[in-house]
């Protein structure tokens, strides 16, 4: 009896153990698979698990192929064929750590000219065959992939020479013929060198950018990321983070550089300049944070502040009996807003500022981007009585035919046509030339950049009726200006 009772028991036992033992293999198969699935999600392996199980097999083989279809999915380009940014990361990530080769990001210019003029689908055709001749290049990458719509990356294993990148350039730009249709694109390179400069992939990718972006800066067919990109990157990010804040403490204050009336010999008129005095970064050139403030849509926030501060200081001195004109600068997204002469008389009347004591100067390469729908804002600032002025005159390519139909009031001519002035009789024709085009067609003119009295004396003899520059007075605070006002037009 005791004998059978031990076998029953030693028989319950081990059933017990097999379940266990069951038990923890499918607990421990079903973690595995499922951190294997969650590392899918997070992109970071590949899906591989091994079962003993039998009757797990055909589930194993279903999950795979599940995968293997959303991974040829969610790492192709659909339109192209080629990998995209998720696939091109993923087939990083499995070569790391990468410290030889070249990454190569490639750029077709103004594409969105061609979907503009011939439609989508004209474009869609011409990246495919963009994306087969970049395929079939002599000299052969190891991976492509299309990055965004008109930016393709090339990977090769080792170093590419300049002569070589040049090459696929041109091999790139080579006329197509779509729909019957010749055309041709233009490229733009950037490069990183992984000898120099590999990384974790993300870091890669965003130098190779910097690397394209400073050939667009720099209007150059290929450009190499260096270490100074980052340096530079890192700077414009302080700049236009610290904008708000810079414009909330005073870091930001205006200028006033005096002009002088020839005829008069008096300051009827100043220009309002920008300044930065940054916290770490020190004086900032307009020149540097404007185009930032541009780009990434915060110069309205300047343009608003700019506003405001000429004006509550020019209400303040016509109480002060200090009666100037004065001349504020306007970007182009300023005259991109439909309601930009509602908004400068809004503001003239909460300030009690008389229209015609301010003019609004816009730089002539400015005007000409969108010339008609200007024309329309000058319209409507005359129509408040505002004066109007062509900044930089003769640097724009300004065309002759609109020019009599501009609603402005002056011209100023840009500093560089002085350059030569005194020494070459060429140089002094232009100026005589450009100052006679202006006054037959009816505009005041003046001349920027004047520094010495025999250039003073030249333009007056050739009808100039301002000058700007240091010979007669240097930028002012409104302080030094207002203390400085009765000797300028008393001399």
């Amino acid at each position: 009896m005791n004998v059978l009772l031990t076998i029953v028991l030693f028989t319950i036992v081990m059933m017990l153990c097999t379940v266990a033992l069951l038990y923890w293999r499918q607990r421990h198969f079903i973690q595995k698979l499922t951190h294997s699935l969650q590392l899918q999600l997070l992109n970071q392996d590949s899906f591989n698990i091994d079962s003993s199980s039998a009757s797990l097999k055909p589930l194993i083989n279903v999950l795979h192929d599940l995968h293997q279809s959303n991974l040829f999915s969610a790492e192709r380009d659909k339109l192209t064929g080629l990998a995209n940014r998720v696939g091109f990361k993923r087939k990083m990530l499995s070569k790391m750590p990468i410290s030889e080769g070249m990454l190569v990001l490639v750029d077709i210019r103004q594409f969105r000219f061609v979907n503009d003029l011939f439609g989508f689908l004209f474009g869609d055709k011409l990246l495919k065959a963009f994306a087969k001749r970049i395929d079939n290049l002599n000299c052969k990458a190891q991976f492509i992939a299309r990055m965004n719509g008109n930016e393709f990356l090339l990977f090769f294993q080792q170093p590419v020479t300049v002569e070589q990148l040049l090459t696929i350039k041109n091999d790139l730009q080579k006329p197509f013929e779509i729909e019957q249709q010749p055309i041709s694109i233009k490229m733009q390179l950037g490069v990183l060198s992984l000898s120099e400069h590999h990384a974790d992939v993300s870091l890669m990718l965003r130098r190779l950018d910097l690397a394209l972006k400073k050939a667009k800066t720099l209007k150059q067919p290929m450009a190499f990321y260096d270490q100074d990109d980052d340096k530079a990157q890192y700077r414009e990010l302080l700049i236009i983070n610290g904008l708000p804040k810079g414009l909330k403490q005073n870091q930001l204050f205006m200028v006033f550089q005096p002009k002088l009336d020839i005829k008069s010999g008096k300051c009827k008129q100043v220009e309002a300049l920008i300044r930065w005095q940054h916290e770490g970064l020190g004086l900032i050139s307009p020149n540097e944070f404007i185009p930032l403030a541009e780009q990434t849509g915060m110069i309205d926030l300047l343009s608003t502040w700019v506003l405001d501060n000429v004006l509550a200081q020019q209400a303040k001195w016509r109480n002060m009996g200090v009666y100037v004109n004065v001349a504020i600068n306007l970007s182009s997204t300023d005259l991109d807003n439909p309601n930009l002469a509602a908004d400068v008389a809004t503001k003239l009347s909460q300030y009690l500022v008389p229209a015609d004591t301010i003019t609004i100067e816009i730089t002539e390469s400015v005007l000409m981007k969108s010339l008609e729908q200007t024309i329309v804002t000058l319209h409507q600032l005359r129509d408040i009585g505002v004066k109007l002025a062509i900044d930089d005159f003769g640097t724009g390519h300004s065309s002759l035919a609109y020019l009599r139909h501009l609603p402005v009031d002056e011209v100023k001519i840009d500093k560089a046509f002085l350059d030569e002035f005194e020494t070459s009789q060429a140089a002094k024709q232009i100026v005589k030339t450009s100052i006679e085009l202006a006054k037959n067609l009816g505009f005041e003119v003046t001349v920027e950049g004047v520094e010495s009295k025999s250039v003073l004396d030249s333009l007056h003899l050739l009808g100039v009726d301002t000058i700007q520059g240091d010979y007669f007075a240097k930028p002012f605070t409104a302080s030094e200006f207002e203390h400085s006002y009765l000797q300028l037009n008393y001399p």
